[in-house]
């Protein structure tokens, strides 16, 4: 018997009806030389420190750092957890070979793989790897399925980020809370956390530690038009009004008109940050609730495996896009057909094949989030909102490129120079699909095409001559500088994917492109995370430091913990066990002798420096003795 294991029982569903497993059993399907079984997703856990030493049950400094000489996994104590693992083991202990059907990536790889060696399987193992739930993808998937050892560094990347996260994770924050915590406030420490709240923390402080100066912006009107001085900030009153008085009664002369055509490419495709960032902007939602709706919309077969960080397509999914684009056509909600005349012109003739959209070296495991061609129906209000931002990015990409006019004209009135710029539209090319549909149907992207919600200023001039002259009217205006504004999920996300620029070391600031704080799939819990521990809250849009999240930022001496440095460390050399050139043994050493170093500088430190207690009787609630393991 062939035992196909997924991460969960939808997915188990859909797999055993592909393959003919169609009696429902207690715990799995079975049929066709079949048994399908699934998880919750996490089934097992690494060990806890108790599970390791009974010196480790109590927090205590003494017992820092806590270094298991190996680790183990167990079942996380769920009573649905154990039954279904107990279904699992009997089915897995008799198998003739598994099928690994884990969401294909490095968490679903670890899930299942943890899950394998708990139940105790010997059997040969199959993995599929597939990148959407259609019918289609998981006949070509189990037509095509890969060796398990194929992914054995995937495994290996995967453990040693967990085993990471434990060590920092569990001594960290023992180490922090009994330190500076009073013993009555659990202070969270992890090696993506504290760096993410430490970009809220120091932006909150140049902000509050930000003073306003004025400055004045001279400009003039000129034929009902505005032109601004170039000479830019005056930033002294007096050098305005000096300048002011010099350009007043005075004529105004055209000194230049320049005229210049260009194109505006599509946007990118979809990867997972960039679609939560334009969930964020657009309809409201945070970075959780975005995966949440993305996830679902996998699941029930109508857009493709959402935790990427690409946003091409490798070359031989375009012989797929014409089917694709035939299933936009075709969907309807509540009898309107919202895509039919967008993809009408695209029919008839071969579908644009870019280079910023197909680009198989720049895929691995998987491609940018696009519609699987499944015709949609009974989505919730949001999964069709989010379906229709995969809907139309997908189809804009084979649109042409926006084509434009920008008019720039310089102007000057004794010697002080004077600009304005205009931009036509010439053909909207892409820009059609972003075109309001009706009046609250805006999906509001700019005309370059990013997610920023920053659209360029578009109106058309006047006609002007070069050396025509006349009348104006000119103000001095007074403006005052303003602080950076405070992040939004939308720029958090952003700044943690981008979070190579904090980062002065060259070799890890190219780890950091690459990778960012975290990975996508795991960005949008961390935040939540930050929330949950009372560190950050929201502010209408705004993510706010609170009291105890700014104390712990400025408590953690040690610069490596809270900043981008350290994933960017680790981000590189889990990628390089991933590609098999770097051991993930050695990994492990290293981090254990840096957790080392860490615990004893912290315990050197004889500053009286303590973390406030706001409410006592609220956190009586998170005393140590309660508190089971740190995240990350």
């Amino acid at each position: 018997m062939i035992v196909c294991i997924a991460e969960k029982p939808s997915v188990a569903r859909d797999i055993a009806r592909i393959i003919g497993a169609t009696q429902s059993k207690d715990g799995y399907m079975e049929g066709n030389g079949y048994q399908v079984t699934w998880t919750f997703g996490h089934l097992c856990t690494l060990k806890e420190p108790h599970d390791y030493s009974e010196q480790w049950k109590r927090w205590s400094l003494g017992s820092l750092p806590m270094i298991p000489s190996r680790f183990g996994i167990k079942l996380i104590d769920d009573g649905g957890i154990k039954k279904q693992f107990a279904v699992i083991e009997r089915l897995m202990q008799q198998a003739d070979s598994i099928v690994n059907c884990g969401d294909a990536g490095q968490e679903g790889e670890l899930i299942q793989r943890w899950v394998m060696q708990k139940a105790g399987a010997k059997c040969p193992v199959k993995r599929l790897w597939i990148s959407s739930m259609t019918d289609e993808a998981i006949r070509e998937g189990f037509a095509k399925l890969k060796d398990q050892n194929d992914y054995q560094p995937l495994y290996l990347a995967g453990l040693s980020r967990a085993i990471g996260d434990w060590l920092l994770g569990m001594n960290a924050t023992r180490l922090y809370t009994l330190k500076y915590g009073q013993n009555r406030q659990v202070l969270s420490v992890g090696r993506v956390q504290t760096p993410t709240l430490a970009l809220i923390v120091n932006r909150q402080k140049e902000i509050d530690n930000f003073k306003p100066e004025p400055y004045w912006v001279l400009a003039t009107v000129y034929r009902d038009t505005t032109f601004t001085a170039t000479k830019g900030k005056f930033t002294s009153k007096e050098e305005g009004v000096k300048a002011f008085q010099l350009i007043e009664g005075k004529p105004f002369m055209v000194t230049n008109v320049e005229k210049k055509k260009g194109t505006e490419a599509p946007p990118q495709l979809y990867d997972l940050t960039s679609l939560q960032v334009d969930c964020n902007k657009k309809l409201g939602l945070s970075a959780e609730t975005a995966l949440n709706v993305i996830q679902s919309l996998y699941e029930k077969k109508i857009t493709t495996y959402p935790r990427v960080d690409t946003r091409y397509l490798s070359d031989d999914i375009y012989a797929k896009c014409p089917q694709t684009m035939n299933g936009l056509f075709q969907t309807k909600f509540a009898a309107i057909a919202p895509y039919a005349e967008l993809v009408r012109p695209l029919g008839g003739k071969p579908l644009k094949k870019s280079k910023k959209v197909f680009d198989s070296s720049k895929v691995t495991d998987h491609h940018a989030i696009i519609p699987t061609g499944v015709i949609p129906k009974g989505l919730t209000d949001l999964e069709q909102k989010v379906f229709d931002l995969v809907a139309r990015r997908f189809i804009a990409v084979f649109y042409p490129d926006c084509k434009f006019s920008t008019t720039t004209v310089l102007g000057e009135v004794d010697e002080i120079e004077f600009k304005v710029s205009g931009k036509e539209i010439l053909d909207a090319g892409w820009r059609v699909v972003y075109q309001k549909q009706d009046e609250k149907d805006d999906a509001n992207v700019s005309p370059s095409g990013d997610e920023n919600g920053a659209s360029d200023e578009e109106r058309t001039l006047p006609t002007f001559k070069k050396g025509e002259s006349g009348p104006h009217t000119p103000t001095l205006t007074e403006k005052w500088t303003t602080p950076p504004p405070y992040y939004t999920e939308a720029t958090l996300l952003r700044a943690m994917e981008t979070a190579g620029k904090f980062v002065d070391d060259e070799e890890l600031r190219a780890a950091l492109k690459e990778n960012g704080i975290g990975r996508p799939s795991s960005r949008a819990s961390i935040i939540e995370t930050l929330f949950k521990r009372n560190y950050i809250r929201r502010e209408r849009k705004r993510l706010v430091a609170t009291p105890t999240g700014i104390e712990l930022i400025d408590l953690i001496r040690e610069e490596l913990l809270k900043s981008c440095e350290l994933t960017g460390i680790w981000e590189k050399k889990l990628r390089d066990i991933e590609h098999k050139k770097y051991d993930a043994g050695q990994f492990v050493e290293e981090l254990k002798a840096q957790i080392t170093e860490i615990v004893n500088d912290v315990l050197r430190d004889n500053s009286p420096r303590r973390i406030t207690i706001e409410n006592p009787k609220e956190k009586e609630a998170e005393k140590p003795k309660k508190a089971k393991k740190s995240t990350k």
